[in-house]
């Protein structure tokens, strides 16, 4: 075997490792989310079971404005992925897919289901599958920056509460270490031919970007869907709380909301289920929320966002994918 064959070997045995230690690490953070979740359930079965009445019990005007806001954020996520494209898109069906899309989320590991089934819809929609992959990259990172900035903004605001900023400051701390862990495994693992692929990719990105914010209305559509996404999810635990005569500042369960989110990200499960669960009724109780009332809101939370959508969703998805829209 001569040197660039011996090289091409390493490159692809470097790449089947780093492809296996990912399936890895994932498949074992699944099951210690898993286990944590099962340990949460039996140790506290007292606090959700009387977060469960309180649930039952609730006011049903706030309850079905916080139904209203979680059917918002199906319409704010099709308005982010008409911004991240130039091409438009058949508003209906795209609508559609994003009701999919959250069934999907809530069944494959995280974040799998929402691209593979945008990613379907895209390139159905005519976009081929490298401007599908970008338009996905896009929307990705708009979100990312979005919830980034209306975290450091309302944590600025809020400096005062002594209890949120211990809380974030904790929370932070586990994020950085897991984020310095990430970049450098990611180093150490990525060779020299990953690299130079990554960086076209992120050029294509960057060309994307470009292209979209030459035109205002996808612009706008992109940043204030992703800003509206942000609110509209926030706005189903603010609504569950009014309902369980909860008062909280909704600005402090918007940043509640997003640190939880951040964190759950580092804890690939479907859907966030458990990680998002136990970080939301952290911060939530962070911010003065009796244990029992975070316990109904994140499960007033899932119930509306994510259990009751689901069957209908995979029906959605189901005649969708029959119609040859996916």
């Amino acid at each position: 075997m001569g040197e660039e064959g011996a090289d091409a070997a390493v490159i692809r045995i470097g790449t089947t490792l780093s492809r296996n230690l990912g399936r890895t690490w994932h498949l074992l953070a699944t099951l210690a989310v898993a286990m944590v979740g099962l340990w949460v359930l039996v140790a506290h079965r007292q606090t959700i079971a009387t977060g469960v009445d309180q649930l039952a019990v609730a006011d049903r005007t706030w309850l079905m404005a916080a139904g209203a806001a979680a059917m918002a954020t199906w319409v704010c996520a099709a308005v982010v992925q008409q911004g991240a494209v130039v091409e438009r898109l058949p508003a209906g069906r795209l609508l559609a897919a994003q009701f999919a899309a959250s069934a999907a989320h809530h069944v494959l590991p995280a974040g799998v289901g929402t691209s593979a089934v945008n990613l379907r819809f895209l390139t159905r929609c005519g976009l081929s599958t490298a401007n599908a992959v970008t338009a996905l990259a896009v929307r990705t990172a708009a979100a990312g920056l979005v919830r980034l900035a209306l975290a450091v903004v309302l944590l600025l605001a809020s400096h005062r509460t002594v209890r949120l900023s211990l809380a974030v400051q904790r929370v932070g701390l586990v994020l950085s270490v897991a984020g310095c862990g990430a970049v450098a495994a990611l180093v150490v693992l990525l060779n020299r031919t990953v690299r130079q692929r990554a960086a076209r990719a992120v050029r294509s990105v960057a060309a994307d970007v470009r292209a979209v914010h030459t035109r205002r209305s996808r612009a706008c559509a992109l940043w204030g869907g992703s800003f509206g996404l942000a609110l509209a999810n926030a706005a189903v635990v603010a609504a569950v709380l009014r309902a369980l005569e909860v008062a909280v500042p909704v600005g402090q369960v918007l940043l509640a909301y997003l640190i939880a989110g951040g964190a759950a990200v580092l804890l690939p499960t479907p859907g966030g289920l458990g990680s998002l669960d136990a970080a939301l009724v952290f911060m939530l109780t962070a911010v003065g929320v009796p244990t029992a009332a975070a316990v109904s809101a994140v499960l007033g939370y899932r119930l509306l966002t994510a259990w009751l959508p689901l069957f209908p969703g995979l029906l959605v998805l189901g005649l969708l994918a029959r119609r040859s829209a996916l």
